[in-house]
């Protein structure tokens, strides 16, 4: 058997005057779809994490009894904030929804939005603000 490289890289065998074809023995070659695969899977449970993080963080400012909480809307209050947190959550949807549609940009947009929530979310909980 002789093993020989076609257009798209992979190894095929060429039959020789026996006629048996036998494959060839050789590790697991990840393809470019196997790489951008195993990347969508690794964005989108980073977005995943920091989403938890995000509701946590929500979370607990809207328990802190902060003054800030008290200025929400009444529609908002009426739900005890809730209402933020549904909001919360779609974010996190459509950035995951788009990340897994080729936006891989949008990985680092939610990163830095998540920074940003951290930054707020300790200046309201250790009453800098």
């Amino acid at each position: 058997m002789v093993d020989q490289p076609i257009a798209d890289g992979r190894l095929t065998t060429r039959r020789m005057t026996d006629g048996q074809v036998t494959p060839t023995k050789r590790a697991f070659q990840p393809t470019c779809d196997y790489a951008i695969l195993s990347f969508m899977i690794l964005a989108l449970s980073i977005m995943f994490f920091l989403g938890v993080g995000n509701f946590a963080l929500h979370q607990a400012v809207l328990d802190s009894g902060h003054p800030l909480v008290g200025q929400m809307p009444g529609f908002v209050q009426s739900l005890g904030g809730r209402l933020t947190l549904v909001a919360e959550f779609l974010v996190l949807l459509a950035a995951m929804l788009l990340a897994a549609n080729g936006w891989e940009g949008l990985v680092w947009a939610y990163g830095f939005y998540s920074a940003l929530n951290a930054l707020s979310a300790w200046l309201i909980l250790s009453g800098r603000i």
